[in-house]
């Protein structure tokens, strides 16, 4: 269909459903990018990354047809990768896909519709400013930002363009964690207490790809272009391919990591940001030029900013040197608990009838019951490729490419979880409690502005 046609049935659309905007939450700016249902929707890759290989396009095979979705174009820096993103995606889908050299190359292309972003952490937050700047949809992985700067520019520039953002939060389409917040929201489960959270593996090459990196140079690549904001160092093939172990390109176990669970708490709970952190950990064991600690662990205080007799406490406890992978997030309440590992509500811990009798207090025990109706285990492990929850996550982010509603995990959710991200990374690297200054949006640490 030409794009004569297509803008045709824009403005007829939004002529037809002006008085509408109001009762579905649309922008005027948004609905009118409204494709035409027979449109075919076409994307772009940002960054042929492994992530997107193993999970985003998987995802997207098993509804693009369904939903007249195309994949036409791809953008890396680096040749290798441009290269073998081409074959790949034109052997998948059975026609020719454009390879460019850059972004700017592939937002000239004036029929992307939207772009799959899956770059270097710090390049999430800048590669969405460009994408909504050439008024495309976005699907960004987590994090979504890596310093305050960098989420305040992009925040404000998705929500001037009435682009539809999707963060790369998947729990967010995962029907044991809706049913979760469904139960938090009801007021069955009581006030939270403490929120359990820990991520542990025992992988030495865990982010480090030495093959790739011995194959890298700087001739084949935009060195420049990959530093984006962050200040110039020279050439280094480790930092280009490993960024997850060195600051200011990530930070490593919080970005990648505790972005994905401490999301839930926000989701379940309406908060924003925790009211501070505290962090402690290190490089314990592998001492292999890394920068980024492999151990952590992080308390956050969560709570109306106002009244600091309610909150709960918020533990994150990773190491990459011992673990499964197999993730807990486990929410206690004076009743019980509500764990997304067992996908169970229970009495466990709670408040029986012997505990409670010295103080005069009736027993308050949560009824035992499983999150979703289902028997087989659900695999929690968010970067497991082409899972249900990834699947579902696209989808959504498709159909609301063209219903123009808000995505299961919008830009706020990205920004949100980023501030706590960020506060995470200023207790690590000054040794300080660092908190959020609500009227300046600048996380602090040590009576200053936390700049890396």
């Amino acid at each position: 269909m030409s794009e004569t046609r297509r803008d045709f049935i824009k403005r007829s659309t939004l002529t037809a459903a002006g008085a509408y905007l109001g009762t579905m939450g649309l922008s005027a700016a948004s609905y009118r990018r409204i494709i035409g249902a027979n449109d075919r929707v076409n994307l772009g890759v940002v960054g042929f990354s492994d992530r997107f290989r193993n999970a985003h396009l998987p995802s997207f095979l098993q509804h693009y047809k369904e939903l007249n979705f195309d994949i036409v174009a791809l953008s890396d820096i680096w040749k290798l990768r441009r290269e073998e993103g081409r074959e790949y995606l034109t052997n998948k889908l059975g026609h020719a896909v454009q390879a460019c050299r850059n972004n700017d190359e592939l937002f000239d292309r004036k029929s992307i519709d939207g772009v799959f972003i899956s770059t270097a952490d710090f390049q999430h937050a800048l590669h969405t400013v460009e994408a909504v700047q050439a008024k495309c949809d976005v699907y960004c992985e987590k994090p979504f930002a890596e310093t305050m700067e960098d989420a305040r520019m992009a925040l404000g520039a998705v929500r001037r363009s009435g682009c539809i953002v999707q963060i790369g939060s998947q729990r967010r389409s995962g029907k044991n964690y809706q049913a979760a917040a469904d139960f938090i929201a009801s007021g069955k489960f009581g006030p939270i207490t403490t929120v359990e959270l820990t991520w542990n593996v025992n992988q030495p090459g865990r982010w480090r790809r030495p093959a790739l990196v011995a194959k890298c140079r700087e001739e084949d690549l935009d060195w420049k272009r990959f530093l984006l904001n962050r200040p110039y160092e020279s050439f280094d093939p480790r930092k280009y391919l490993e960024y997850r172990l060195f600051w200011p390109y990530s930070s490593g176990q919080p970005g990648q990591w505790m972005s994905h669970q401490i999301d839930t708490v926000h989701w379940y709970t309406g908060l924003h940001h925790p009211r501070s952190v505290v962090a402690n950990g290190g490089i314990y064991t592998w001492r292999d030029g890394r920068t980024n600690w492999d151990t952590t662990t992080a308390v956050f205080d969560y709570g109306p900013a106002d009244d600091l007799s309610k909150g709960f406490q918020v533990i994150f406890m990773s190491r990459v040197n011992n673990g499964d992978e197999i993730t807990t997030e486990i929410y206690y309440s004076n009743g019980g608990e509500l764990n997304l590992n067992t996908n169970k509500i229970s009495p466990k811990g709670g408040l029986t009838e012997a505990m409670g009798k010295e103080m005069g207090m009736p027993p308050n025990l949560l009824p035992e019951r499983d999150l979703v109706d289902r028997m087989a285990p659900i695999d929690t492990r968010a970067n497991a490729g082409g899972d249900e929850y990834t699947s579902a996550h696209v989808r959504n982010w498709m159909e609301c490419i063209r219903s123009r509603k808000q995505p299961n995990a919008p830009v706020e959710a990205g920004y949100y979880h980023s501030i706590a991200n960020i506060m995470t990374n200023a207790a690590v690297k000054t040794g300080a409690r660092a908190t959020f200054d609500e009227h300046t949006q600048e996380v602090m640490a040590d009576g200053k502005v936390f700049k890396y």
